[in-house]
């Protein structure tokens, strides 16, 4: 980590681009300029936090670095991925204590208390608006670790291909899921409560555990090594993604609805290990080690 932030990471505050959804965003639209061919080729969350923390060893593919520098044209690559130049981190920093935005923020924690929102960062009213903001490429393309715990996993076995998750694994990816078990009780009483009579739950799921199954057969011996797979028979209360050991997708099951219907929740690990994703982490720990491997 460098001593001082890099500059991309400045840069994305001033330009109020902190949100990942706002950075792919303005990341597009650099992209359509530069050549069409590069839109929704943005930085994986994952990629971009390493990006902006410091550890990179060199500079990312000549193609973000073209889309980078047209977002920011005043600066170069090279320029953005080095240390943040004192003088500018000074001026982001005046700029930032005195603005406006900044001045509501204050007011509002006043009124409302620190914390209120402990580690959450983004909280979505259905699956289908997650999903649009943030497309499952862009939430596991990079990742180091993927740990999955729910009913169908259809985020990993029916939204991402399969080749891009073999390659992921390959590629030193962890990768733990957890399915609710396709022959057991709970499954059934799921299926009552959605309002199925015809086993989709149950089809569904057999499908996509033969998904990861098959594709593990396929890796090397030591990727192999690299994907676990189990079940667990149990009241189906939420889906857990956690990602990189920092991120958090929570999705609870709703009585009589959809999963698809269900509000996302994301929480994001914070220095104080207080927030959210401690305790739907510890969730995930408790039902893989209750769950039967498959």
């Amino acid at each position: 980590m460098s001593p001082q932030p890099i500059l991309l990471q400045v840069v994305i505050r001033q330009h109020r681009l902190q949100r990942y959804g706002m950075f792919c965003a303005a990341y597009n639209k650099a992209a359509k300029l530069v050549s069409p061919e590069l839109i929704d080729t943005a930085p994986s969350r994952a990629q971009l936090h390493r990006w902006t923390s410091g550890g990179l060893k060199r500079l990312p593919y000549v193609d973000h670095c073209r889309v980078l520098e047209a977002m920011f044209p005043e600066w170069t690559a090279d320029e953005l991925f080095a240390p943040c130049p004192p003088h500018v981190l000074a001026d982001e920093s005046d700029a930032y204590a005195t603005s406006g935005e900044r001045a509501d923020l204050e007011s509002t924690a006043d009124r409302i208390g620190p914390n209120t929102y402990a580690d959450v960062t983004a909280v979505f009213t259905t699956r289908a608006e997650f999903s649009f903001a943030h497309p499952p490429h862009a939430l596991l393309d990079g990742a180091s670790s993927i740990r999955a715990a729910g009913l169908s996993l259809n985020m990993l076995c029916q939204q991402y291909p399969d080749q891009r998750l073999h390659r992921l694994i390959e590629d030193g990816t962890t990768l733990q899921a957890l399915f609710l078990d396709p022959e057991g009780k709970a499954i059934r009483a799921r299926e009552q409560e959605e309002g199925y009579t015809d086993n989709h739950l149950t089809t569904l799921t057999r499908l996509n555990i033969e998904v990861l199954t098959r594709l593990r057969k396929r890796l090397t011996p030591e990727a192999q090594d690299r994907l676990s797979v189990a079940v667990y028979d149990e009241t189906i209360r939420f889906n857990i993604t956690l990602l990189n050991d920092q991120l958090c997708v929570m999705q609870p099951y709703l009585p009589n609805a959809r999963g698809l219907d269900s509000p996302t929740f994301l929480a994001e690990r914070n220095s104080t290990g207080s927030g959210l994703y401690g305790t739907f982490e510890g969730i995930f720990t408790a039902l893989w080690e209750r769950g039967r491997t498959v």
